[in-house]
Parts: structure tokens; sequence; C-alpha cells
């Protein structure tokens, strides 16, 4: 990069020239140009106001800048600049700055420092010192192939996290089951596991590869729970239907999912627990599975406050339960809504959605004041899904039958949700 004696060189701003010098030899349209780069600015370390500028200096420009052997220079003073953006002198400065950095424009100086440019009758520009895009024309095809490695990345994570929230259900299921029906083993050290499991669930800017380890050991924990519960339940049954029990055990495993498991209401009929009965090569087996297991002395309590943990909550459908079902109707709820951090604001969001698939204010206030607040925005949600899938027509009837068959008992969101996460999943 020439150094003019009045801007600092870099070695960022040398590769912003370089980038640039290329950029000319290429023709690429301004609107590739531009969707490529917002694509992936996130990624490449680009901010909301880099990007304003950027669209700003944008707008400048004629297609015939961008031809090869042109340059898309862009001479709009500093005044003008502040006046579109908003910014101050100093965050001006700053975000071309980092524009730059990053590779994505690159500075054409004078030698006085002044920004000025002329263009041919035919509206070419002849000479220009200011604002150079070329940089963008030279990167576009690296931008458009990391974009599609970003794509392929997130759909393999949501992918995984499909099959890590299908292990869930089933391990948690597994275990309730268990303790519901009083049956010997160490369910409480497994409760222990998975929860420190869930706890190590990324909430955000998670890998693939650290996806699939989990998923990995959710696997594995899946696994030995349903070994646990097939000897626990053959213990539990007369020795001559030892076998017929292991059948039917083994068609159970192999057939359940989601759906099954909230289908079935789990009654405690005992006041007390029974033993639980355990061994020393239990309690390493399970131990083995991950750092820090519960120790021996912490299994009869925490089995009993899991018991009426799962006598409140068996029943309740979680936010990201919802969420994950309904991918359609999270995404338009968070693009209205932005970060959903409760029911609170996912209700709010769904009284926003409503109008949109059709369903009236009357509607939807009977809804709310028959199921509750939670349950009609879970329902409207399901309700909204189903409506973008075309498997709903009417939309307002729909959300009416589904609050006459809560008058009657005959409700069951749960099933419905877990019926399409299973269904993601397979």
């Amino acid at each position: 990069m020439k150094h003019t004696g009045w801007r600092k060189p870099t070695p960022g701003l040398g590769i912003a020239e370089q980038l640039a010098q290329a950029g000319e030899q290429v023709a690429v349209p301004k609107t590739r140009a531009f969707v490529a780069v917002k694509r992936v600015g996130a990624y490449i370390g680009l901010k909301a106001g880099d990007m304003m500028l950027l669209d700003t200096l944008g707008a400048f420009t004629q297609a015939q800048d961008w031809e090869e052997g042109q340059r898309p220079i862009v001479w709009a003073s500093n005044a003008y600049l502040m006046e579109q953006t908003g910014f101050s002198l100093s965050a001006l400065k700053r975000h071309a700055r980092r524009l730059a950095e990053i590779g994505v424009i690159s500075f054409q100086d004078s030698p006085n420092g002044k920004r000025w440019g002329r263009r041919d009758a035919e509206g070419r520009i002849v000479e220009a010192y200011g604002f150079d895009l070329s940089p963008l024309s030279a990167r576009v095809e690296e931008f458009e192939e990391l974009h599609a490695d970003l794509q392929a990345e997130r759909e393999l994570c949501q992918r995984l996290k499909r099959q890590i929230t299908v292990a869930r259900r089933m391990i948690r299921a597994r275990i309730e089951a268990a303790v519901t029906s009083a049956l010997r083993g160490p369910w409480a050290q497994f409760m222990g596991l998975f929860e420190e499991l869930l706890d190590r669930l990324p909430r955000r800017h998670e890998a693939s590869e650290q996806l699939a380890r989990l998923l990995g050991w959710f696997k594995n924990l899946q696994e030995r729970v349903e070994a646990a519960y097939l000897k626990a339940t053959e213990a539990a049954q007369p020795v001559e239907n030892t076998l017929e029990t292991k059948v039917q055990v083994s068609e159970k495993t192999q057939e359940m999912n989601p759906r099954e498991v909230i289908s079935e209401p789990h009654i405690l009929i005992t006041n007390q627990l029974d033993p639980v009965t355990r061994n020393s090569s239990e309690n390493e087996e399970v131990a083995a599975m991950v750092p820090n297991a519960q120790t021996e002395d912490q299994v009869d309590r925490e089995l009993e406050e899991w018991v009426a943990e799962v006598r409140k909550k068996r029943a309740a459908l979680d936010l990201p339960t919802v969420m994950q079902a309904c991918p359609e109707f999270a995404s338009w709820a968070r693009n209205m809504g932005g970060f959903l951090k409760d029911w609170g604001d996912l209700h709010r969001v769904a009284g926003q959605l409503r109008p949109m698939i059709g369903v009236s204010e009357h509607a939807w206030n009977v809804a709310q004041d028959r199921l509750g607040k939670q349950v009609a925005t879970a329902a409207l949600a399901l309700v909204f899904e189903k409506h973008c899938a075309g498997e709903v027509s009417s939309p307002g009837g729909y959300l009416r039958g589904m609050v006459e068959k809560a008058g009657a008992g005959e409700l069951h969101l749960e099933r419905s949700f877990y019926g399409r996460l299973s269904g993601q999943a397979a």
C-alpha cells in the first residue's frame, strides 16, 4: 500500500489494497457482491454499523462501476455520510476502518487526503479518490463458498439438536416411568447424569462437533437407562412370566417415541418408595459415564425429590419444546419479537402473529380465557405451524375446536408437540 504520509499503513490495509486490485480484474454485479457479504457479515466480524455504512457507500455506485477494468469508488464527504447514517465523525471513521481492516473496502487516498472524483459523458469513473469497494468483487466467490459451508453447518446442527431432543425425552420418560412404578435401580444416579448432560448443552454458537459428542453421550445414557429398565421390569414379574415380559418390554422399547411417552399418565399409588437396590458395580458403571457422578448417600433423598418433581411437572410443556416443534412459528416470532426469554414474551408475540393466519380477536380471547395464557399461546403456535404447512385451512375454526376439546378433557397438546419432534428427527 502506498504511504501518502497522512494515513498510517497497516498489514490489513495493505491486503485490502491488493484485493481492490484483484477486484478490478473481474466483473461482478453489485447485487451479487452485497448479498454475498451480508450473508457472512457477522461471521467475518462485521457489526451492524459496519453494514449500514457499507450499504450507504454502495448506494453511490452505479452498475458500470462494477464492470471489469472499473473500480466502484465513492467520494462522498464525511458530513454527508454522517447525515445519512447518523454516525458521529469518530464512529464513521471507526466503522470505515473496520471495513478496510477486514478486507471489504479499501482506501483510495489522494495526496492531500481529500475525496473527489469525476465521470465521463457515459457515466464511467475517470478519476476518483475515496472509499474503494473493489475488494467485494475480489471476494464474492469466497463469501459464497463460506455461506454454503455455514448453511451446511447450521443444517447439521439443527439435525443434531432434534436428535438430542428426542433422546432427552426418551431418557426422562424411562426414568419417570421407573420411579413412578417404584422399580428397583439406580434411577437417581441416572437422573444426576442426565442433569449434568443438560447443563452441558450449549446455549448459543454451538459447533456440530460439540453437538455430535453430546448426542453420543445422550444415546449412551439412553441405552443404559433402557437396559436398567428392562432388567428392573423383568425382576418385578413372576418367574413364569419373565420371558413374556421380556418380549413385551423389548417391543415397547423399539416402538417407543415421545408421543407415546406423553399419552400415558404416570400415577404414583404408594405413599413411600420401595428401597432402591444397588451394588458397587452398578455405581461404578454409571459414574464412569460422566465425571463427578453423585455419591451413594445422595441417592435416596434425591430420588424422593425427583418423584415430587415428576408429580408436579410431568405434563408441563416447556418453551424450547414449543419453539423446536414449530420452527416456522419460531422464525416469525423471533423476527418480530427478538430474543424471547419466557412465556410472557411468547404470548405477546403470539397476539401479534394471530391476525396473520386469520384468527379473530374474539377466538383468541376465548382461548385465553378457557385455556389460560400459556396453553393458549402453545395452541396458537401449533395452529400457526399447521397452517403454514398446509395442514389446517381454517385456523380460527381449528383453534375453537381445540378449546372445545379442552372443555371435554380431550385436549392433549403434549402429544402433538412431541409427535412433531419425533417426525423431525426421523
